[in-house]
């Protein structure tokens, strides 16, 4: 005798045609980029980490069509995500994004990369990998 059991939903996931590097995940109806929902964020505070507008986000999410600025910004913020999840679990990622940190005078990282200065990161990314502590 057989027992069906509840099988989890399953997730799809689509490229964006000319934006290389750039999934959306549907998961139970509903369509992410695949970053924003790794990060758990919503849009509001993931269009400020990829410095796009909010609408640039929905209108990818939504419409599956491309917003050049994304591009770059998207594939960055991207490989620092694949770097500090070396040594921050990922699932705290979202948080920590939006948690002041004192090595950049009590400023949260997603105002570090708002400055522009998303290189202060990558440097701490490196001191913590290298085990340099200053």
């Amino acid at each position: 005798m057989t027992t069906r059991s509840k099988k989890a939903p399953k997730k799809q996931y689509y490229n964006i045609p000319g934006l290389f590097g750039i999934r959306v995940i549907v998961f139970q109806n509903e369509s992410k980029l695949e970053l924003r929902h790794m990060l758990g964020l919503p849009r509001d505070k993931f269009s400020r980490l990829v410095n796009v507008s909010v609408r640039a986000i929905a209108k990818v999410e939504s419409n599956k069509e491309k917003v050049e600025k994304l591009q770059r910004n998207y594939i960055e913020v991207k490989r620092l995500c694949q770097a500090l999840s070396e040594v921050v679990t990922p699932d705290c990622l979202g948080d920590w994004f939006y948690t002041p940190n004192e090595a950049f005078q009590s400023r949260k990282p997603v105002e570090v990369i708002e400055h522009g200065e998303i290189d202060r990161l990558w440097d701490m990314v490196y001191r913590l990998n290298s085990g340099i502590l200053s």
